[in-house]
């Protein structure tokens, strides 16, 4: 019952911390937003090269969007400590990266959905492909979260260069990214196949997220 009341307080506490820095969600998702306008703007009228590019542009700011927050990841509460005081209050680090990972995809990844329907408007992508759009969104936005957690617990063993957390990102995101682009207009067949994939994908980096995350927490407590 303690270490219930422990995880139920820190899902509070992470709501709670989420919502007073709401503008960094707000930030992030109006970079995704001036992103999608720039583009538009910058191929200007021709709507055969925005109706195939669209969606790897689609994904490739959500990509970048997911690198600007993943050095804040675990890092606030590791330099204050309060990494320390959720594990001595009874919650093990591999729980405490499942909370924060799931806090993060529902405050950041979620929002996305908005902005995803209306760059889908400015894109003028075609409706048939919004429910695959948002089912591989679904299968997709999880692994990226989780590799910006393991991202964003790689930095707290190297906080002087943040480049390093996002080339990580970056390469271990371009499976994510090429079944995500690929599914658009591909047959049924070989749209159940990809589906299978990503959900493959998603399940895999979620088994070992905690454990990497979790290790990478007790190095940086070790080190500091």
């Amino acid at each position: 019952m303690r270490n219930v009341n422990s995880i139920l307080a820190l899902l509070k506490r992470e709501f709670l911390v989420t919502f007073r820095n709401l503008s960094d969600i707000l930030s992030i998702v109006l970079f995704f937003l001036l992103g999608i306008i720039i583009f538009v703007f910058s191929v200007g009228p021709n709507k055969e090269i925005i109706n195939e590019i669209s969606i790897g542009i689609i994904w490739a700011l959500i990509l970048l969007s997911n690198t600007l927050s993943s050095p804040k990841f675990f890092q606030s509460d590791f330099d204050d400590n309060s990494i320390i005081l959720f594990f001595i209050s009874g919650i093990s680090y591999e729980v405490i990266v499942i909370l924060k990972v799931i806090i993060f995809w529902l405050c950041l990844q979620i929002p996305f959905l908005f902005a995803i329907l209306l760059s889908m408007i400015l894109l003028n992508i075609e409706f048939v492909n919004v429910k695959i759009i948002f089912l591989s969104f679904l299968l997709g936005t999880p692994t990226i979260t989780c590799i910006s957690s393991i991202s964003g617990s790689m930095n707290l063993l190297n906080n002087r260069n943040f480049a390093i957390g996002s080339l990580i990102i970056m390469i271990l995101s371009i499976p994510v990214i090429i079944f995500s682009i690929s599914i658009i207009d591909s047959p049924q067949n070989i749209i159940d196949a990809q589906i299978n994939i990503l959900l493959g994908i998603m399940l895999f980096f979620i088994s070992i997220t905690p454990w990497i995350c979790a290790a990478c927490i007790k190095l940086g407590i070790q080190n500091k």
